[in-house]
Order: C-alpha cells, then sequence, then structure tokens
C-alpha cells in the first residue's frame, strides 16, 4: 500500500461548507453521510425538480462495478487509473477490482479536499496490489500520469476510468484533448470507460441541472451521445457500446430497467 500524493501548497484549500458541492451531493444521492446541510437542501431542490436523478446517481454507480469487473475478469486488466474519484462509497474501484484479482494495481485521482480528507478510505489494498490517492486535477494531465506512474507501470496496459468527470471540463474540445492526452500516454491493450450525463434524453433532467449549474456549484455539463461517443474516437468500442448505462452488459438476473440520462462506455486501444 502506498500513501496519498500530498497536493502542492498552492492546490491546499479549505473545505467549504457554505457552498454545496457535487461530490458531496452525489454521495448523499448514493445515500452517503459525507455530505453538508447545503448539498442535502441543495440535492433535495434537485430532486424536487426532477426526482430520476437518484436513478442516475446509482445506475452510474452500478455501471462502474459493471465495467470494471469486465475489465478484470474478462479483459485482464490488473492496472487502473480513476480520475474523479469522488467520494468513498460501496464498490469503489480499488475494491471491485481486487475482489477479482488481489493484485490489482489502482490509483484514485482527485481534487477536492474532502475527498482527500477521506483518502484513506481509498487506500485499503489487498496485500498482493496497491492503492494510492492522488490530489490532482483532471485539467493537468501530465501531473496526473506522472503522480500514477509511481504505482502503476505505464508499460502496461492500464484502464482510464472516467466517471462523471469530463462534463466538470465546459469546453468539449477541452475535455477531448485531456482524454487523448491521457490515452496516448498508454500502451496498446489499454482500455477508457468514460460514462457521463446526457442531453437530448429527459428535457426534466436538462431542466433540473441548469438550475443546478446557476446555483453557485461546480456546473456540471450535459453532454450528447455523439459528444459522449467521441470520446472513444480511435478506440475499439466493446459491446455494446455506448448506450444507457443500465444497458451496458447488465447482470443476467436483474430486472430489464428504463434508460436513463446517463450514456457511458467501454472501448480497448489497439
Amino acid at each position: 500500500m502506498t500513501h496519498p500524493t500530498a497536493p502542492e501548497p498552492a492546490a491546499r484549500q479549505e473545505i467549504d461548507t457554505s457552498v454545496p458541492h457535487s461530490a458531496r451531493i452525489w454521495n448523499y444521492w448514493l445515500g452517503g453521510k459525507d455530505n453538508y446541510p447545503v448539498d442535502e437542501e441543495a440535492g433535495d431542490a434537485y430532486t424536487a425538480v426532477f426526482p430520476g436523478i437518484v436513478t442516475i446517481a446509482r445506475s452510474s454507480r452500478a455501471f462502474l462495478r459493471r465495467s470494471v469487473t469486465y475489465l478484470v475478469a474478462e479483459a485482464g486488466v490488473r492496472q487502473f487509473l480513476d480520475v474523479g474519484t469522488g467520494l468513498p462509497t460501496a464498490d469503489n474501484t480499488h475494491e471491485v477490482a481486487q475482489r477479482v484479482a488481489p493484485e490489482c494495481r489502482i490509483v484514485h485521482v482527485d481534487n477536492d479536499p474532502m475527498v482527500l480528507t477521506h483518502a484513506r478510505a481509498l487506500l485499503h489494498s489487498t496485500p498482493e496490489g496497491a492503492t494510492d490517492y492522488v490530489d490532482a486535477d483532471v485539467r493537468d494531465p501530465d501531473r496526473v500520469l506522472a503522480a500514477a506512474a509511481r504505482t502503476l507501470d505505464l508499460t502496461r496496459p492500464t484502464a482510464l476510468v472516467l466517471s462523471n468527470i469530463l462534463g466538470h471540463i465546459a469546453d468539449f474540445d477541452q475535455a477531448r484533448s485531456i482524454v487523448t492526452r491521457l490515452m496516448d500516454a498508454l500502451p496498446s491493450g489499454s482500455h477508457l470507460c468514460v460514462n457521463d450525463g446526457s442531453r437530448g434524453v429527459d428535457p426534466v433532467f436538462e431542466q433540473a441541472q441548469d438550475a443546478y449549474n446557476e446555483s453557485g456549484a461546480a456546473p456540471y455539463h450535459l453532454r450528447t451521445v455523439e459528444q459522449i461517443t467521441a470520446f472513444f474516437d480511435g478506440l475499439d468500442l466493446v459491446a455494446p457500446g455506448v448506450v444507457s448505462v443500465p444497458h451496458w452488459r447488465p447482470d443476467p438476473d436483474s430486472a430489464p430497467a428504463e434508460p436513463v440520462a446517463e450514456h457511458g462506455g467501454l472501448a480497448r486501444k489497439p
């Protein structure tokens, strides 16, 4: 087990409990306890307009579990770079991966000071594997890669996980360039896993998200399914491609799920 990579002095910041924060609101919707009244108020205001956000949050977490399980059990991946990890909840990437293959090595990346305070929970590892937490911003992919290389061998196939993080990048071209920079640093046989809220599916969701973006919280930008699919350009999509997340390789014993306004997919670098 390794230790969390300390943030640069300039990157250190106090936890602001006066403004709602997306990671804490997401934690609230998932039933977690790592949030404040301001987050509950923002979360409740959101669900008053669009109750389906709780289903989206939980569908996203289930997609992460299924995609990581596929990567380990079927694709043979043993290294994960999870950027935009968020607050620890059930079935974090390292827990899912090491449950299948204890030797997996995982680096979690986030730049939220509250996530940093909970980094210890992200560092529980099997003796055979390793986990690390890196305090870094997805907008600085070179720093992310340099820090990840202290735990991962980036000459070996690695899965890059970007779950509900790219929507925080307002400019779509910038978001694509970040994905490209990160994937360019990984060898053939690596995988990209992306899921994000989707526009053009549910107008009520879009109304709620637009109101949230005006609330003072860090905005999150919904993208069209075509834009989400474009993150995988140059890669080989794994069936069934980019779909509403409940429809991506659902558990065989689960009841058929209705689509939600969140799309995701998984692809292999040739």
